[in-house]
């Protein structure tokens, strides 16, 4: 493909959150390449499983695979050109013929508190509910606060907050990237320090896929690829690829680069936070991947394989 020649068409889901990631692409890649036009880079909304079924919790249906298997279905069909995504959503396994070669800069990784009943997690009542789907939040809400009720809380954020409004729960824990992304970081109670809040791996970055062997588009995507972000990723999902034997395990890291140097800071737990394992590494940041590995390879010695069971 030629840029200009026929549509370069972007796979993405239809969320609000997802069509704007898909649209910074799109607005990334015609500012980069000025023989693209407008009309000659489209937008393919595909539905995911992830999107169609919202009442039951992510780990009792196949956890995250099931917001990127329908787009990378499209992709080896050749029906897209490339796939944006949430890198926190992103299976350490890609697909066979399939790759990630671009990242764009990441945007702030830590999460929001949303409330109208109290300005912390730890003001909150005695027994308040709390919703949030992600097992890593809940079991870290759990390990700080085992008085409060966690309760199930899907859809996307315009759902949760409307569900936050209508008083069905006390709090609500957000990515502040995504907030920030809809132009509703007004709505954050507080923002959460990581040594409260260990994020999500990868929370925060949006990655670009695509056909391994599709050379031109490689060549599209390469002026837009964060390198730094890329490293920082690339040590989380190390980690992550070491422990991930179940989407039943909460598992929470972050990593930031400075002056050549990578900080990683890595956290799992049991759902009901009563057991936790946590380290950290400090290198070079071209030994991203080796520092994430070995951070992974620690945890799971420490914690022992009943740890990792499914259930």
């Amino acid at each position: 493909m030629s840029p200009g020649s026929v549509p370069l068409r972007i796979g993405t889901r239809g969320s609000a959150l997802a069509l704007w990631q898909a649209e910074e692409v799109r607005r990334r890649l015609l500012a980069a390449h000025p023989t693209l036009t407008a009309a000659g880079v489209v937008l393919a909304v595909i539905r995911t499983t992830g999107d169609r079924i919202t009442s039951r919790p992510l780990a009792e249906i196949g956890g995250k695979g099931l917001f990127t298997k329908e787009l990378e279905e499209a992709l080896l069909a050749g029906a897209i050109d490339l796939a944006v995504h949430s890198m926190k959503d992103m299976p350490t396994i890609l697909p066979q013929g399939l790759a990630v070669p671009c990242l764009l800069p990441r945007e702030d990784p830590r999460d929001a508190f949303l409330s109208a009943a109290a300005t912390a997690i730890s003001a909150l009542p005695q027994g308040a509910r709390v919703g949030t789907a992600s097992l890593r939040r809940a079991a870290q809400i759990r390990r700080r606060r085992p008085d409060l009720v966690v309760v199930p809380f899907r859809g996307n954020v315009d759902t949760r907050l409307r569900k936050l409004a209508a008083g069905e729960v006390a709090a609500t824990l957000l990515a502040l990237a995504g907030l920030r992304r809809l132009g509703l970081a007004d709505r954050v109670t507080a923002v959460l320090d990581p040594v409260e809040m260990l994020p999500a791996v990868a929370q925060g970055a949006i990655g670009i896929e695509c056909r391994s062997a599709d050379a031109a588009t490689h060549a599209l995507l390469a002026p837009l690829h964060h390198e730094a972000t890329a490293r920082c990723v690339s040590a989380e999902r190390a980690l992550l690829a070491v422990l991930d034997g179940s989407c039943h395990t909460p598992i929470a890291a972050l990593a930031t680069e400075a002056a050549g140097e990578l900080a990683l800071r890595a956290l799992i737990l049991t759902p009901d936070g009563r057991e936790a394992h946590e380290t950290t590494r400090r290198g070079a940041a071209r030994e991203a991947v080796a520092l994430g590995r070995d951070a992974g390879e620690e945890l799971r010695r420490r914690a022992g394989p009943h740890f990792f069971a499914d259930g």
